[in-house]
């Protein structure tokens, strides 16, 4: 049967991180799914998040999944632990569910001198307060400032983050979070959309300070993960194959979905 991993996101940015895991494990099969006709996720309640969340997944793993990535921070926030601790016991216990929060978050105390990161997310992220609690488990002494960005996702669904009030916006969140905290030496891109807006933050910010992305680091973690689960491993087909599902019309999803991956797509219309 065939068993791709499943990469789940409420929109378009977990794509980043699809892009990231299939340049290092290229020879695994991927089934993408966009819950795009219910996005954001950022602003939905903790309830609603888990919910639309717990559907994906339950849809992922009736198309074959083993392991599903939960390629969004705000359902990593909001839905991973319960899916993990309530649900999987019931529906799935042999299936696992994995977050993007955490790769993160346990080697972040190796990028900063200082001790000060800064996080920028959406809103439901900082709400969650995910980030300080998860980094303070692998390096206590960090101070962490968070910042929610509300207007990214937008703009950079609408190709409107290149432009000079796109980009404006962008600089006043930036230059916000790092007049919070003037020592911050790394600032971490907690949501999947805003790899995209990554040399642009670059640009505008203190050469001493280092952007990171999570997809590389998400990417290294799960080939880590596969390792040390050969029996989870073992059922993942690897065939070099990438499907893509979405809750929103197809041919909407497509024409996004390039400004990606940087590739066309063909993407099923599916409903939850």
């Amino acid at each position: 049967m065939n068993s791709p991993i499943g990469i789940f996101d409420s929109g378009y940015g977990g794509l980043t991180i699809l892009s990231d895991i299939q340049k290092r494990l290229p020879q695994y099969d991927f089934l993408y799914l966009g819950d795009n006709a219910r996005a954001p996720y950022g602003t939905r309640s903790f309830d609603v998040v888990y919910e639309f969340t717990l559907e994906a997944v339950e849809e992922l793993f009736s198309r074959g999944c083993e392991l599903v990535i939960l390629a969004c921070n705000t359902a990593s926030a909001k839905a991973l632990r319960t899916i993990q601790q309530n649900d999987l016991p019931l529906i799935a216990p042999n299936k696992r569910v994995l977050g993007v929060i955490r790769p993160s978050t346990e080697i972040i105390g190796e990028f900063s001198k200082t001790n000060h990161v800064g996080i920028l997310a959406t809103e439901g992220t900082v709400k969650s307060d995910s980030y300080p609690i998860e980094i303070k488990k692998f390096s206590p002494n960090t101070i962490v400032t968070q910042l929610a960005c509300s207007m990214w996702v937008p703009l950079i669904e609408n190709s409107r983050h290149t432009s000079i009030a796109g980009q404006l916006f962008i600089k006043e969140d930036v230059e916000k979070l790092i007049s919070n905290d003037p020592e911050i030496d790394v600032i971490i891109l907690g949501c999947t959309h805003y790899p995209i807006l990554k040399s642009f933050i670059e640009s505008i910010i203190p050469s001493n300070i280092k952007v990171i992305a999570q997809g590389p680091i998400i990417a290294e973690k799960l080939e880590n993960y596969l390792e040390r689960h050969p029996e989870l491993e073992a059922k993942c087909s690897k065939s070099g194959q990438v499907s893509f599902l979405t809750t929103e019309n197809s041919d909407d999803f497509d024409k996004k979905a390039s400004l990606f991956l940087g590739a066309q797509i063909k993407s099923q219309h599916i409903k939850l």
